[in-house]
């Protein structure tokens, strides 16, 4: 287990969202093969966590995920400011800590602990009274997901809730950060070891309870960060939480909404169609009945997304629920998308079935709020 540290110098800031900075910084002398000394790099700063960055400062980077290539991970992120640290945050409550014996691990107040005003709500909640939780494979499935409730249901109050499978601070996703900004998500939730939602919690479980409970959400998006591991193995993919979120949902008696992995342009033969994370989160892991959706679209692609879908709900006993949404609105409402639409580096027009599978969901979600579902 390593790390590739470097030493760099603060060159000029390149943009901002909330909690996060996006600079460029040039490698000090040491730097090894592939990285010679005067390089620029592309880094990624959480003042939250390291303080603000300036032109002209010193900061120690990890580079190891920019060195792999990685898509997601493709900044050298900013360890500290060793001539710039930032005042010791003020005395306060909360003891969930998270990123837990990292060197970068950061002490919340959680919307479940002992000293939050939630507590009392939270402390014996345990029934989410039918509420729609939608749980998606990827990141990318979110602002698509919100879309498509949007279709049907523009007042909703819709709820995202960050698992610890991908990039562990809210704060790194733009699509986040955009959809706060749009009105069209109501708060961002972080679970587990992820951290730097509006609220945080424990557990997806308690994310969730929130999410209905202090947020008032009528409809819940459950995904993991940015970033998605994957092995090329059946089960070793973070996704695989997702048929653990679905369960979730059902203990806590609400209806759990199952949003497709598809793509008709992976060129990878293991997610063309549905994905193989999809048939193994929802098949296998997803022990309580699910509702899987799909739609109406034409074509043979859609044809066989449906009959694998069937097979899905007709697998384990038939505990999953076939559900079928026309798809007329849907491309128009992702197309006025406040944010990128983007998954593993395609866009709409790209992959555009990857998006409608995740948009149908969504509507699916605004309709079981039946005729009193916000207009």
């Amino acid at each position: 287990m390593t790390i590739r540290w470097r030493s760099a110098t603060v060159q000029r800031l390149t943009g901002t969202w909330p909690g996060s900075v996006e600079l460029v910084a040039v490698l000090d002398a040491g730097a090894d093969v592939g990285e010679e000394a005067g390089a620029e790099v592309r880094a990624l700063a959480h003042p939250d966590l390291v303080g603000t960055p300036r032109p002209g400062d010193r900061v120690l980077l990890n580079t190891s995920a920019l060195a792999r290539g990685l898509g997601t991970g493709g900044y050298a992120l900013v360890v500290a400011l060793p001539d710039a640290l930032p005042a010791d945050p003020p005395a306060g409550p909360g003891h969930l800590v998270k990123a837990r014996y990292t060197p970068l691990q950061t002490m919340v107040l959680g919307a479940d602990d002992q000293e939050s005003p939630h507590h009392d709500v939270l402390a014996d909640a345990d029934d989410l009274a039918g509420t729609p939780v939608v749980v998606a494979d990827l990141h990318s499935a979110l602002p698509a997901v919100v879309a498509g409730v949007r279709a049907d249901a523009p007042g909703a109050r819709v709820a995202y809730v960050l698992t610890d499978g991908g990039a562990l601070p809210a704060a790194f996703s733009r699509a986040v950060a955009g959809l706060r900004e749009a009105g069209w998500l109501a708060a961002c939730i972080s679970t587990g070891q992820s951290f730097g939602g509006d609220l945080e919690t424990a557990t997806v479980h308690t994310g969730l309870l929130a999410a209905r409970l202090v947020v008032g959400a009528d409809v819940v998006v459950v995904a993991q960060g940015p970033g998605n591991l994957g092995t090329g193995s059946r089960w070793g993919f973070s996704g695989v939480a997702a048929g653990e979120a679905l369960n979730a949902a059902a203990v806590l008696r609400g209806r759990p909404v199952a949003a497709l992995r598809v793509s008709e342009a992976d060129p990878r033969p293991r997610h063309r169609g549905v994905s193989h994370h999809s048939l193994t989160a929802v098949g296998r892991v997803a022990l309580a009945p699910a509702d899987v959706v799909v739609t109406d679209a034409p074509g043979g692609f859609h044809d066989g997304v449906r009959a694998q879908a069937r097979g899905l709900c007709t697998a384990g006993g038939g505990r999953h629920r076939y559900v079928q949404v026309p798809r007329e609105g849907l491309d128009a409402a992702l197309a006025g998308c406040p944010v990128r639409l983007s998954t593993m580096g395609r866009g709409l027009e790209e992959d555009r079935a990857a998006f409608l599978l995740a948009a149908a969901a969504g509507r699916h979600a605004a309709r079981l709020l039946g005729a009193g579902a916000p207009a």
